[in-house]
């Protein structure tokens, strides 16, 4: 189901880690789609309220949590840089779907980065 939010659709999701070549690109693209499927559930599951939404949001950040062992085997890591680009982005989406008052810890309190 592709986004119709047209912020959301119209966003470059990690562009930091992506001008980076530490970050490598098929792993990004990895955190890419995790974000753009976030964007896909806020659409078809509306929720109504933060805590609704901190549910899907943290549901992304455990698989998010999953791609550290593939940044750490491609001799990368989810570290500073790439942490706040990630928390960002999840505020982006936030933000995006009408959520502006949302806070980020609690966004991705699930996260092991």
């Amino acid at each position: 189901m592709p986004v119709t939010n047209q912020q959301a659709s119209g966003h470059m999701f990690l562009r930091q880690m992506y001008a980076d070549s530490y970050f490598p690109d098929h792993v990004v693209d990895r955190g890419r789609a995790i974000l753009l499927r976030l964007c896909e559930r806020i659409e078809a599951q509306q929720p109504s309220d933060l805590e609704a939404l901190y549910a899907l949001s943290q549901a992304a950040t455990e698989e998010f949590n999953s791609l550290e062992a593939e940044f750490e085997a491609a001799g990368s890591e989810i570290e500073t840089v790439a942490r706040e680009v990630i928390a960002e982005d999840f505020w982006f989406v936030a933000s995006a779907y009408g959520f502006t008052d949302a806070d980020v810890e609690e966004l991705i309190a699930t996260r092991d980065w």
